[in-house]
């Protein structure tokens, strides 16, 4: 079975969950209506569902021969980028001024988890030539806007972010590529950089490189590092003096290039400054923010395509006196989880990109403020919820499928071959969780955690005030979810010792997924209730509720007891 995008499902989401009816409504976007987002989501699950996802199959198997220094993309990759670039996909939400079409963040989320449902080793190379275009247009200066970014917008040229090392991948403090200055304001780099997505291809006629690299007299650590533009081919056509030296051969995402990288086999690759000197990772904190929200949208859309099959197959797959095994509790019990969790973790992106509109739309400095507030705490559950529940949905997908899952020709092991890398790559997820306790929670002293809790208090309210009978014990469950999660983010906040509070991270960003993950739902509930047709949202909603958030308690007491079993367990960790 291949991909259909299941574009009613995310336009309820985003207008529902996310907000983005709200928004619409406050002229947050301007002129934009409901209707003309319904029309560009629609023309991008043609895209996706037509185009893209028929290549997944041939994409894995084929994967990306290297040779001469030159990578070959799987057969037909070209003719899809080319028209995928052609149409606009890649300059959605980019500025209007150097050719992009300047719509909300929120409507190029829906759309990258559709290119990445259809092909996740197709989508993830977009996701980096968007953050670039940020990264670019935030902090590169006239003369570099002027000649890449147009390019980058429309397609015609990709890009690549690289930060990573042999010795350094989390630690990028410990990065030993070298910048020297020339002295006509340009930089010459020597150095090599590992797995970097898109390093070398086929697709387009130049790559346009951002890389951290490191001057002479450059502060030691993440204080003393610089991005810099590298492009493939230079202003004049020549080749710059950066090549690519091997390409890796991966678990998953065989179709994506995942390549070594070397910079400098003749004096060294000419590179123009992003920013200012030693300001690198400020800049580069702009692409991994974004593509860490891009590469979370991507575990909902390895999700989203293993649920899709599962669902296929347990109709079709008949099995004893029972028929086919969709009608069996614990299929049934399986195919709900999926479908939860992956509704769960696609309103939690969603969510995340309008906080990230409004931070950049709203028309007065306080709500710009508190919306870039809220946009950093939901960040890091956005990449690491929906990244593991990414591996988990797929996984399911594989069981649901019995010994055919364990076969590659149905499909299902590919999913969840996949999914694997998104939990690593643009930060761990354990980073993501230590980020979300030690950096996000305390923000305005614990007043954006706060608030946020509140508004997940006010879905539970409006739950029980519907008075559903089809919503069961819901907000009973959610309620009891939301005090666990309250009481967890108390104690991590007085937490004196960061080993205690480090030890907690990674089960808090669960119950934190867990419990906005189940208002989300429920706001959806709610609103197809109100417009008549709620039996399905709502049986969703439900059994979230009952099944999946009340392991908050638990949750809970991992975070707030657990911490001394952690960090006092040497003998258990003995040799």
């Amino acid at each position: 079975m291949t991909y259909r995008a299941p574009v009613s499902d995310i336009a309820f989401a985003l207008k529902h969950a996310a907000g983005v009816d709200k928004a619409i409504a406050e002229g947050l976007y301007g002129d934009l209506d409901e209707a003309t987002i319904d029309s560009v989501l629609e023309e991008a699950g043609k895209f996706a569902s037509d185009v893209i996802a028929p290549l997944n199959r041939l994409g894995d198997t084929f994967g990306t021969p290297f040779k001469d220094g030159t990578v070959t993309t799987p057969p037909g990759w070209k003719e899809a980028y080319t028209s995928w670039a052609a149409a606009g996909w890649n300059g959605l939400a980019s500025p209007a001024d150097f050719g992009g079409q300047d719509l909300p963040h929120a409507v190029n989320a829906a759309c990258i988890e559709m290119w990445n449902a259809a092909s996740m080793a197709f989508g993830i190379g977009p996701v980096l030539t968007m953050a670039a275009i940020d990264a670019l247009h935030a902090y590169g200066n006239d003369d570099l806007k002027d000649r890449y970014l147009g390019k980058l917008i429309s397609g015609e040229w990709m890009g690549t972010m690289q930060l990573t090392e042999p010795q350094a991948g989390s630690d990028v403090g410990a990065l030993r590529t070298k910048a020297e200055r020339v002295g006509d304001g340009t930089y010459r780099l020597t150095g090599s950089k590992i797995f970097i997505t898109y390093g070398e291809h086929d697709l387009t006629d130049n790559i346009i490189h951002f890389v951290l690299a490191r001057l002479p007299d450059a502060p030691a650590g993440t204080k003393g590092i610089s991005l810099f533009l590298v492009p493939k081919v230079m202003p004049d056509g020549t080749r710059n003096d950066v090549r690519a030296h091997s390409v890796e051969h991966k678990m998953g995402i065989h179709a994506s290039p995942t390549c070594t990288m070397v910079y400098g086999d003749n004096g060294g690759a000419v590179g123009w400054l992003i920013g200012e000197e030693n300001k690198g990772m400020l800049c580069m904190f702009t692409m991994m923010n974004r593509a860490r929200l891009a590469v979370g949208l991507q575990g909902v859309a390895i999700a989203e395509r293993a649920l899709q099959q599962a669902f296929s197959y347990a109709r079709e797959r008949k099995q004893g006196a029972g028929g086919v095994i969709f009608n069996y509790p614990d299929v049934k019990r399986m195919l709900l989880t999926m479908r939860g969790l992956t509704g769960a973790a696609r309103a939690i992106c969603y969510a995340t990109a309008v906080a990230l509109d409004r931070s950049l739309r709203s028309k007065d400095d306080a709500a710009r403020k508190a919306a870039h507030e809220r946009a950093s705490l939901l960040t890091p559950v956005a990449k690491a919820f929906a990244t593991d529940i990414g591996i988990e949905v797929a996984s399911l997908g594989v069981q649901v499928h019995g010994g055919m899952g364990f076969i590659e020709e149905t499909g299902a092991a590919q999913h969840y071959r996949d999914a694997r890398i998104a939990a690593i790559y643009e930060g761990t997820n354990g980073i993501q969780a230590i980020d979300l306790v030690t950096r996000k929670l305390p923000l305005e002293g614990g007043k954006t955690v706060a608030l946020y809790l509140d508004e997940l208090r006010a879905t539970v309210n409006a739950v029980r005030e519907s008075n559903s009978p089809a919503l069961g014990e819901t907000a009973a469950r959610l309620g009891e979810a939301i005090d666990s999660l309250e009481r967890a983010t108390k104690w991590l906040l007085a937490q004196k010792s960061s080993a205690s509070a480090l030890a907690g991270a990674t089960p808090y960003l669960r119950l934190f997924g867990n419990a906005a993950g189940g208002c989300l739902l429920a706001e959806q509930a709610l609103a197809a209730l109100r417009a008549g047709d709620g039996a399905g949202r709502t049986a969703l909603a439900r059994f979230f509720a009952e099944n999946i958030a009340v392991q908050a308690n638990g949750l809970e007491r991992t975070v707030t007891e657990g911490a001394d079993s952690v960090t006092n367990a040497e003998a258990a960790l003995a040799d």
